[in-house]
């Protein structure tokens, strides 16, 4: 046979040695959950939407793109990723052997009586060798060459099942990363919206303000010419006090939560962002169907991390199982080798060097059994990981979802509620100036409207909240995250171990 078609046939039958792994074979456990959340009806289009598309407010996305470009926590889980495809790589490489050129010179001093002795020297031969000899012979040889060492034929599938487990390791900190990324997305989405809320309640409270100036101004004129008491000047000058206490308790907690919406962002918030409408701005977070159907959960980013560490685990058996069996390593060398540096590329120098090595495990003090145990019981947790990480997701969104319809209502009693409340006031404040009822009245109907106009807009915020919540629960959407989850699963199906 030829030294090329043999090279080629050994190359072969290390690749089809190598295909093989003892790993279990992989199904996905089934899902703990019920199949619908939220609904008797399935709405898949419900999570069909990307994160520009449930947030079409100009200003949020903007803010969105500058979290997602410089944000640290995000950057760090992006570096963590690149870490795992290294560590991946290095794993991969194991499986193709190292090689190497090089280059040695050995240089080696015997006694002249050793050097005689070996070369069968007469005495009379011995005499005849010059003084400088005397006292011994060196010896010169020189190797120049190429070859691997140590590289371990994958016979029982160790390194591949190690490098399947750097690989879902790699897919698990892949989607911890999208992980990362859509809760940074909903903590943006959440900041820009109660800095809103606040300054909604600003613009409430400088309004009421306002309007306590104006009564005091005039209550304090029907005290002079007394047609009014001091306790009810006293009581106007308390609304006015604590509404300019409120006022400056709103400004402190927008610059705070502007400071915290900076934070997420990474960069100082762009000049031209204008939060002075506050909440009265449309389409800032879209609305979600009712259905959800439960195998969407499946595809969120945390629920992939915990499967894929399910996957790793379950290659981790693999791995311990090759331990069970023995390991065959192969160390060569070609090249040319003479005595004299001159002769090395010379006719007839060739050299070379093959040594095959067999280890059989006998006795390791029922480590290996130890080993497997604990690889069996890694793989029986990363199940219980992932099974909560299925009903975690599943309990955010079906709170969400049960918060929603009772967030709605409120919504609409609070904003039937504001309206009553403000045409009492303003019927009040007419009979308080035209001298048919007392101040007091009017400051009751005034404390009403202002407490009202607070829950209207406290709730409003939990509404939005609310949504942006459901929309992390689903994992960001479904045509978001399929494409991430399908490219997860090419790269997955091309590594996918064989199985014998």
């Amino acid at each position: 046979m030829a030294p090329g078609a043999a090279c080629l046939g050994v190359a072969t039958l290390v690749a089809l040695l190598s295909a093989c792994t003892l790993e279990p074979n992989y199904q996905r456990p089934a899902s703990p959950v019920p199949a619908l959340v939220g609904g008797a009806q399935a709405a898949p289009a419900a999570a069909d939407i990307g994160w520009r598309e449930f947030f079409p407010d100009t200003q949020l996305q903007r803010l969105i793109e500058l979290a997602l470009a410089n944000n640290r926590d995000l950057r760090v889980a992006v570096l963590n990723v690149e870490t795992a495809q290294a560590q991946y790589r290095i794993s991969r490489a194991q499986l193709l052997p190292t090689v190497d050129a090089n280059a040695v010179e050995q240089a080696e001093r015997i006694p002249l009586p050793v050097a005689a002795a070996s070369a069968d020297l007469s005495p009379a031969a011995i005499a005849a060798l010059p003084p400088s000899v005397e006292s011994g012979i060196v010896a010169h040889t020189y190797n120049v060459g190429i070859g691997f060492t140590s590289y371990e034929l994958d016979v029982f599938g160790h390194i591949r099942s190690l490098n399947h487990v750097a690989l879902q390791q790699y897919f698990s900190s892949s989607e911890t990363r999208r992980s990362a990324q859509l809760t940074l997305v909903a903590e943006v989405a959440d900041a820009y919206l109660v800095v809103l809320a606040d300054q909604t309640l600003l613009d409430i409270t400088a309004n009421t303000l306002q309007s306590q100036n104006e009564s005091y101004a005039l209550t304090q004129r029907l005290f002079t010419v007394g047609t009014t008491t001091e306790l009810a000047l006293r009581q106007a000058e308390s609304t006015v006090d604590t509404a300019r206490a409120n006022l400056a308790q709103y400004r402190q907690q927008i610059a705070q939560d502007r400071d915290a919406l900076q934070l997420l962002l990474g960069v100082p918030i762009p000049d031209g962002i204008d939060f002075s409408r506050g909440l009265d701005r449309s389409n800032m977070v879209s609305e979600l169907e009712e259905g959800i159907p439960s195998d969407v959960l499946v595809n969120r980013p945390d629920v992939l991390a915990a499967e894929h560490q399910l996957q790793a685990a379950n290659a981790q058996i693999g791995v311990a199982r090759a331990a069970f069996f023995p390991a065959i390593s192969l160390t060569g060398n070609f090249g040319t080798e003479s005595v004299q540096l001159s002769g090395l590329f010379k006719d007839h120098s060739e050299a070379w060097s093959f040594s095959p090595q067999i280890s059989v495990p006998i006795f390791a003090g029922g480590a290996n059994l130890a080993n497997l145990r604990a690889s069996k019981l890694s793989r029986e947790t990363a199940v219980a990981q992932y099974e909560k990480a299925i009903q975690s997701a599943f309990r955010e969104v079906a709170d969400a979802l049960a918060a929603r319809d009772a967030l709605n209502d409120q919504l609409g009693a609070l904003q039937a509620l504001v309206r009553d409340d403000s045409a009492a006031y303003r019927l009040a404040d007419m009979r308080f100036r035209g001298g048919v009822d007392s101040y007091l009245s009017a400051l009751d109907a005034q404390r009403a409207l202002y407490g009202a106009q607070q829950q209207l807009q406290s709730v409003r915020l939990t509404r939005l909240q609310n949504l942006v919540t459901l929309y992390k629960a689903l994992g960001g959407g479904l045509m978001e995250h399929s494409s991430a989850a399908q490219t997860s699963g090419r790269s997955a199906s091309l590594e996918a171990p064989a199985r014998h």
